[in-house]
């Protein structure tokens, strides 16, 4: 039987299957998954904060950078004294998204529970954009008001003439080739995630990194030490409200009625507020 491939699969350079093999080793090993998952925060970490991470030594944790970098898989950028490492690009954060939404599927008796922590659930960064409740409720808004149109198949998604002067009004504009003006790499202007505690998608691509780089900047959105989570300000709800007309309550979203064991406990709310 065949199965249908999608565009952006047809586009994909060949590897052999000895180099996926390779790579899904690599993968496979719980330290250096845990590094990888710290990484996803999209900042860059010494090797000491990865060992941390991945709960084992220092000697160990350079073992596994070497592997990783040989690979490709991290990048290394030496700053001091220090060594900063992150993911060596969009694609693998991307390969790593997916299996943590696989890692989620299954019966529901072997389903592991999505982030516990209300923060994490509420907004975090996935790699270079915004994961979580905000997120899905931004792309939510930006399509019910006719600036993004998603794809039949649900893994792409691109702005409407209408989403395009909305993006520039509010300091995302793009260029005649529905670019982002500040990047023009070869990476999707746009295209969808799901999300992996909400199980609905948003944005991510070009457009969705630089949404959250708009938002950190004006200050709407302010990173946590140490963690993935970001904490939505006082001043970044109202002007989320009033710019994207998100609903009053888009913090409820569609998870806690669909899913209420996956969210008993959880306390949605704790999330500081600043002033």
């Amino acid at each position: 039987m065949n199965h249908p491939v999608s565009r952006a699969t047809a586009a994909l350079p060949f590897a052999s299957g000895a180099r996926i093999a390779e790579i899904a080793a690599l993968l496979g090993d719980p330290a250096r998954a845990n590094m990888l998952l710290a990484l996803m925060g999209g900042q860059a970490l010494t090797a000491g904060e990865l060992a941390r991470h991945a709960g084992v030594s220092a000697p160990t944790t350079s073992g596994h950078l070497a592997k990783l970098g040989a690979a490709g898989v991290v990048a290394a950028r030496a700053q001091g004294r220090h060594r900063y490492y992150r993911l060596a690009s969009p694609e693998i954060a991307e390969v790593l998204h997916a299996l943590m939404v696989a890692a989620t599927a299954g019966p529901p008796r072997h389903r592991p529970p999505g982030p516990r922590d209300g923060a994490l659930r509420l907004a975090r960064s996935c790699y270079d954009h915004l994961a979580g409740r905000l997120a899905v409720a931004l792309l939510a808004a930006l399509e019910a008001r006719g600036h993004m149109r998603l794809s039949g198949e649900g893994d792409a998604a691109e702005p409407t003439p209408q989403g395009r002067a909305f993006l520039a009004d509010f300091g995302l504009a793009l260029d005649g080739q529905g670019q982002t003006s500040r990047q023009t790499s070869r990476r999707p202007l746009c295209r969808t995630c799901l999300d992996w505690s909400e199980r609905r998608p948003h944005l991510s691509g070009r457009l969705g990194a630089g949404l959250l780089e708009r938002l950190l900047i004006l200050g709407w959105l302010v990173r946590v030490p140490g963690s993935r989570a970001l904490t939505l300000t006082r001043a970044g709800e109202a002007g989320l409200i009033a710019t994207f007309h998100l609903p009053p309550d888009w913090r409820e979203g569609e998870k806690a009625a669909s899913h209420p064991e996956a969210t008993a406990g959880i306390a949605f709310d704790g999330v500081t507020f600043l002033r």
